[in-house]
């Protein structure tokens, strides 16, 4: 017998996490060793596009997407989303023993409370409604609600570039993954206008004409390369086993919310669902609170030990080996 939608949908879901996990992980060792021989994407670097590895995490990366594009054909959105979490384990497992970067337990805890919350309000989130022609998108992306949405998207994510990156992007991981996750919001509204328009096209009734299409296509291709970018500074400046987490948990939770305003999912919830989905918001809050504060305490536990040292030494220490040290105000020369 063959397998149901559902099952098929089930299989291409976690394989897609799996592929996902997998990219992190295979993104970070490769700029890892681009760092060895040229600027760190941390400072404005490119050489790891010279690095295979980081091309192996990007394609990695391609394919768990394209699995879980084809996964909502088969499953619907309720058993689908949840199981994008998994992505969080595979990278956390594959980082221990791959990158050696051990999640303390309080970094566990604060992982689990993060998939928890993000389970929580996707299980509750109202049904999506599936527009079935660019220009029903167009109209919905045009409306006051929507546009004030993408307005005050594109001020935050400018007023992060600009302002906080250069002063906070090298110690606050959310900076960088805060302009992922915004830009990432508009990125799958725009991806889903691109996959109506090549299934409407292939089942007969072209799309190609029409210059929303390629007005999408060309907001997909900015917001895409943009996250790429900020997504690689993110993994090449802080633990990859906190960035996969909180990335994952900012990005859905945006995603939501920007597929309530623009759909308008919101209306004809009920006061259960609400108040489930304010319950998950605040557990998604209090996760990402305990990977943020257990970051600072990602130190190797080799052991305890003191040196009497120069200011200037450790710090060279830190940056040549990528990692964080702590130490005492007070020093030798």
């Amino acid at each position: 017998m063959g397998m149901s939608d559902n099952e098929k949908g089930l299989i291409l879901a976690i394989s897609s996490s799996v592929f996902i996990g997998t990219s992190f992980i295979l993104k970070k060792k490769g700029l890892k060793r681009a760092a060895d021989s040229g600027t760190r994407a941390g400072s404005g670097g490119y050489t790891y596009l010279m690095e295979p590895l980081w091309w192996a995490g990007m394609v990695t990366m391609i394919l768990g997407e394209v699995a879980n594009f084809v996964a909502y054909v088969y499953a619907p959105a309720m058993l689908v989303t949840p199981l994008g979490a998994l992505s969080i384990i595979v990278s956390a497992v594959l980082a221990h023993f791959m990158l050696k970067e051990r999640l303390r337990k309080m970094g566990i805890v604060g992982c689990v409370t993060c998939i928890v919350g993000s389970i929580v309000i996707v299980l509750h989130a109202p049904q999506e409604h599936t527009p079935d022609s660019v220009l029903e998108i167009w109209k919905l992306a045009t409306e006051p609600a929507f546009l004030i949405y993408v307005v005050a998207t594109v001020s935050i994510v400018l007023t992060l570039i600009l302002y906080f990156e250069p002063r906070y992007g090298q110690t606050n991981i959310l900076v960088y993954l805060g302009i992922c996750s915004l830009i990432g919001a508009i990125t799958v509204v725009s991806v889903k206008a691109i996959g109506i328009a090549i299934k409407l096209t292939l089942e007969g009734v072209s799309q190609v004409a029409y210059p929303q299409t390629w007005f999408f296509v060309m907001v997909a291709a900015v917001c895409v390369i943009t996250q790429l970018n900020y997504l690689n500074k993110a993994l090449d400046t802080f633990n990859a086993a906190l960035v996969s987490p909180i990335y994952y948990v900012m990005f859905t939770t945006l995603t939501i919310v920007a597929s309530a305003i623009m759909f308008k999912d919101w209306s004809g919830q009920n006061a259960s669902s609400i108040v489930s989905e304010l319950c998950g918001f605040i557990t998604v809050l209090a996760g990402t609170i305990i990977l943020h504060a257990t970051r600072k305490d990602q130190i190797p536990e080799i052991g305890t030990v003191t040196y009497y040292v120069n200011e200037d030494a450790i710090k060279s220490f830190a940056s040549e080996h990528l990692i964080s040290i702590r130490y005492t105000d007070y020093f030798e020369e």
